[in-house]
């Protein structure tokens, strides 16, 4: 039986982050097993598949905020995601203590 990559994990505890909810770079990390890795969870989410059904947009940064620049296609497009499914924002901030995955 072939072990699953750091990837596999890493894509798996994305795909397992609830609708309306999200998770910080940080945490997915943790959750695969590799805490300390989170520029290893953006890498992977960078270079994601075009048309992939993982649900990016719900990987936030430690803050609460949305790490494209703010204003870009990318931003408006996460942001708009998020609030699709219910998540808040008090100005740039989703309030992690309502929406963090748990």
């Amino acid at each position: 039986m072939q072990q699953a990559t750091k990837e596999d994990l890493i894509y798996t505890i994305i795909c397992a982050i609830p609708e309306g909810k999200v998770a910080s770079y940080g945490q997915v990390a943790k959750l695969a097993g590799y805490p300390n890795n989170s520029r290893l969870v953006g890498r992977l989410l960078k270079v994601m598949p075009e048309g992939s059904n993982i649900p990016w947009h719900r990987v936030v940064n430690s803050q609460g905020k949305i790490s494209f620049p703010e204003g870009s296609n990318k931003h408006l497009e996460q942001r708009q995601k998020l609030l699709s499914e219910g998540i808040t924002f008090n100005k740039a901030k989703i309030n992690m203590r309502l929406h963090q995955w748990d």
